[in-house]
């Protein structure tokens, strides 16, 4: 990871997509028919295990609801969303209709077959639109439309009820009776050698809504619960592996361990702890000891959740199950096991690898950067960054919109977007942050989007135009910090004016008004605090390169107030706020106070002076 903070701009051509990238996509598309409508899911399964006979307020009444919600609600909603991604409310109409085709025509709950028809439904009109809208005559537009959805959507159902129906059907049964199969020899454990490090890499939505939540609330369904809820959200593997940073970390991972922990155990945001796995690789090796652990345990107990618990957190997975004292032993015994696991594989690994910690390093190096910029403290190895530091902010000129995107837009995104939000807030700048997933990112004017690094490659292909930064942890990145001070440099910058060539009569009267107050100056101080770090170092680099066009031989640096030498050859460039207090502090140096330190129209004359 670099220390500073990497944007890209305009791209010249567009990316190639990478086998990665587009199983991410794929994914995504898949998890994203589900993610918005989880809260069906999550209603379904507390109906379930409340109100059906042996829940924990047993009512027949209440109890009908679970039937016709598992057949009809949950894939239509499935299939209306599939449409809609594809071609908005049309599309997800379309798709609805043709969702209740595989619905009747089977007897299995059909949220597979809605994945299909839904976004097929959505496809189909999108191109008849395409190809007939242009072509309707002015008054049929209703007329048409309506119809053609109409009679797409009739078509469609039909064709679901005789053949996609009964198809599906017989894969969905297929893979069910292929799942029992693997649960009757004890091998189930061995998904989670694919799971865990497919969660990392960011699949971990589309591997649980995508593909699990489908064929457990089939299996729940018959059964009343399902072991496939807990293959992906089972919490154990993420905090052993972050008690193991807890203890055996370095610098900042170690730092922000502790409270990744509460994130991820009792939020279920699983997505905080993958960074600290890609930044020592070898760590996929205690998850997936985890996760392997975890469901044997669930197996062998017979553990299972009635709905998929989302988020993963250990309170949804509680809440989640039947009604039953031996099943939430074994829910909390395959938790704590799973975490034992990967705690004890991480923690040899975290003690045994004396490699340097590259990530680990970065990013310390990158804290104590920021925080020798608070102080005040130039140092020879960031002076090259502060001689750049026009250049960054001017990346910087047409953000007016802040988006976090992930992989689903919910969880990580929206905890990134809220730690940032709150740094903009008290840095006084008025600009909008929020939270999307990465399927939904558009290619807006005055974007910059901040996603993790594993999913950049995705937001250069949806929006190639937008600045980007890519960072490798949503909870404790130093590029948050770096961010807000590029902002508050760009919004205390002023373009310079286009003047017209100076006259000799204007550059005498320039070179009056300050004369006094410069004789004798060796050195050009700009006065450092922390609201003004940005635009301290921003003004120190462009005077630089005033004084050297000058052609003067001046020292010119920025420090704190407690640094700065008490001498008649220093000059002080301050605001008159601040100018105020520090002629009361200091007696000989000499203070200059302008409100545009970065481009002051006094800067000219005062250089003149000093020639």
């Amino acid at each position: 990871m670099q220390n500073t903070i990497s944007a890209d701009k305009k791209v010249e051509a567009k990316p190639k997509k990478s086998v990665k990238a587009r199983m991410q996509k794929f994914g995504s598309f898949l998890s994203g028919m589900v993610m918005p409508n989880i809260g069906a899911f999550i209603a379904w399964g507390l109906i379930t295990a409340i109100f059906i006979p042996g829940g924990w307020f047993p009512n027949a009444g209440l109890a009908k609801l679970v039937t016709p919600m598992v057949t009809y609600l949950l894939p239509l909603m499935i299939g209306y969303t599939g449409g809609e991604i594809v071609d908005g409310h049309r599309g997800g109409v379309v798709g609805a209709i043709a969702t209740m085709g595989v619905i009747v025509g089977t007897t299995i709950p059909m949220f597979i077959g809605a994945m299909v028809m839904g976004p097929l439904g959505g496809y189909l009109i999108k191109k008849w639109d395409d190809a007939v809208q242009p072509h309707i005559h002015q008054g049929f537009e209703m007329l048409v439309n309506n119809f053609a959805a109409g009679i797409l959507g009739m078509i469609l159902a039909i064709l679901g009820f005789f053949i996609m129906g009964p198809v599906v059907s017989v894969a969905s049964e297929a893979m069910g009776h292929a799942v029992n199969a693997i649960i009757a020899v004890h091998l189930l454990p061995l998904a989670n050698v694919f799971i865990e490090p497919a969660k990392v890499l960011f699949l971990n939505n589309a591997i649980n809504q995508g593909i699990l939540t489908p064929l457990g609330i089939q299996a729940a369904a018959h059964a009343g619960k399902s072991i496939l809820f807990l293959l992906e959200p089972d919490p154990g593997p993420g905090l052993g592996l972050l008690l193991a940073f807890s203890f055996f970390g370095k610098g900042t991972a170690k730092a922000s361990a502790p409270s990744a922990i509460i994130i991820q155990f009792f939020g279920g945001i699983h997505e905080i702890y993958f960074p600290y796995v890609l930044m020592k690789p070898s760590l996929f090796l205690a998850v997936i000891a985890g996760g392997v652990t975890g469901t044997t345990t669930f197996s062998i107990l017979g553990a299972g959740l009635k709905a998929t618990p989302s988020p993963g957190s250990i309170i949804s997975i509680l809440l989640m199950s039947p009604k039953s004292i031996t099943n939430y032993i074994a829910l909390l015994l395959g938790v704590t096991l799973a975490a034992a696991a990967s705690f004890i594989v991480a923690s040899i690994i975290l003690r045994r690898d004396k490699t340097p910690d590259i990530e680990t390093d970065d990013l310390e190096a990158a804290t104590a950067q920021m925080k020798q910029m608070k102080n005040g403290d130039v140092s020879e190895a960031t002076q090259e960054n502060i001689d750049n530091a026009r250049n960054v902010v001017a990346n910087y000129d047409n953000v007016n919109k802040i988006i976090f995107a992930c992989d689903a837009g919910m969880g990580s995104s929206a905890m990134g977007a809220s730690l940032l939000r709150d740094k903009v807030k008290k840095a006084g700048i008025d600009m909008s942050v929020t939270n999307t997933a990465i399927n939904n990112l558009k290619d807006e004017p005055g974007l910059l989007v901040v996603t993790q690094d594993e999913l950049a490659e995705r937001a250069a292909q949806k929006a190639p135009n937008a600045m980007r930064i890519s960072v490798d942890n949503f909870l404790s990145s130093p590029k948050y910090d770096s961010i807000v001070l590029n902002l508050k440099a760009r919004d205390q910058m002023d373009p310079e004016p286009v003047k017209a060539q100076e006259t000799s009569e204007q550059k005498k009267d320039q070179v009056k008004k300050v004369q006094m107050d410069l004789a004798g100056v060796k050195e050009i101080t700009f006065l450092r605090d922390d609201d003004k770090v940005g635009t301290a170092t921003m003004a120190t680099s462009l005077m630089k390169d005033r004084v050297k066009k000058a052609g003067l031989n001046l020292d010119v640096k920025s420090l704190g107030i407690d640094k700065v030498e008490d001498s008649a050859d220093n000059l002080v460039i301050v605001t008159p706020e601040a100018a105020k207090n520090l002629k009361i502090r200091y007696t000989n140096i000499k203070v200059f106070a302008t409100k545009d330190l970065l481009n002051s129209p006094d800067y000219t004359g005062m250089l003149n002076t000093l020639k």
